[in-house]
């Protein structure tokens, strides 16, 4: 496998070590970690934590997924994801994407394909609360 969705804190060292190798001359990381704040109609509003959830079975299938075609994709990358869920407080990483590549061109693109991909077909969903309230985001049209 090449993720974890899990509902304890992240290890970036643990992620790096699974994409780390002495032929990357490259390893690029995203971290991606709870904002105090979003944008509501338009509005930036107050985040004061966040609520993770998913179909943890489906969604490591689906990263994955997303991994394996990535490094076909970006030949010699190496891919590890893992994704929080559980309820995280401003400050607290939500998702960490390490790839690993001889040469950073590469490692760069391969980290925002699998991020974009990540966040758009993974089945994890997340509810903001805040000043404008709690709600669902990603949800639908």
């Amino acid at each position: 496998m090449h993720c974890e969705v899990i509902a304890l804190p992240l290890s970036l060292d643990a992620c790096v070590a699974r994409v780390k190798h002495t032929g990357a001359g490259a390893v690029v990381v995203m971290l991606g970690c709870v904002r105090d704040h979003t944008q509501q109609q338009g509005q930036v509003v107050a985040v004061t934590q966040l609520d993770y959830e998913a179909y943890v079975e489906m969604a490591e299938q689906v990263i994955d997924a997303i991994a394996v075609d990535v490094e076909g994709a970006c030949p010699g990358t190496r891919v590890f994801v893992q994704h929080r869920t559980g309820t995280l407080q401003v400050g607290e990483w939500a998702v960490v994407v390490a790839v690993s590549s001889p040469h950073r061109k590469e490692a760069f693109t391969a980290c925002a394909a699998v991020i974009d991909r990540l966040k758009q077909d993974a089945p994890i969903w997340k509810r903001e609360h805040g000043a404008g309230g709690v709600s669902w985001v990603g949800l639908g049209p």
